[in-house]
């Protein structure tokens, strides 16, 4: 995938983000209780953040766009679909079950957080 899928499905991500943040915020209040709905917020949280650092990443990124940039991206991506859409999909369905895939995603964001510090460190020694 080249950077601009990445920037471009960043921004995607920061939009829906905002869009079901105010969903939780003046939809969900009246159908979760306060400790369901901290969890939703959780999981826009850590999408937004990680929107963002989706969108820094491929930003960054030198033209050869090498594995380490590439690895990073994905990880990003992968957290947060596990990590954030696990914490919806059990806050609006109840399924506990689901919520056993949400560490998964957090490894996973700190898999990119590794894979930028890499490519960073490598792309600091190769100037």
């Amino acid at each position: 995938m080249q950077k601009r899928h990445f920037l471009l499905i960043g921004a995607v991500m920061g939009m829906l983000a905002v869009i079901l943040g105010a969903f939780g915020a003046h939809g969900l209040e009246k159908m979760m209780d306060a400790k369901m709905l901290a969890r939703f917020h959780t999981g826009v949280e850590y999408q937004f953040y990680h929107a963002l650092a989706l969108i820094l990443t491929a930003s960054l990124a030198p033209l050869s766009f090498n594995h380490r940039w590439q690895l990073a991206c994905w990880s990003f991506l992968l957290g947060v679909v596990l990590f954030s859409g696990s914490l919806y999909v059990y806050t609006l369905t109840g399924v506990i079950g689901i919520a056993m895939i949400t560490p998964i995603g957090g490894l996973a964001f700190i898999s990119g957080w590794l894979w930028l510090a890499l490519a960073l460190w490598y792309e600091s020694k190769s100037s």
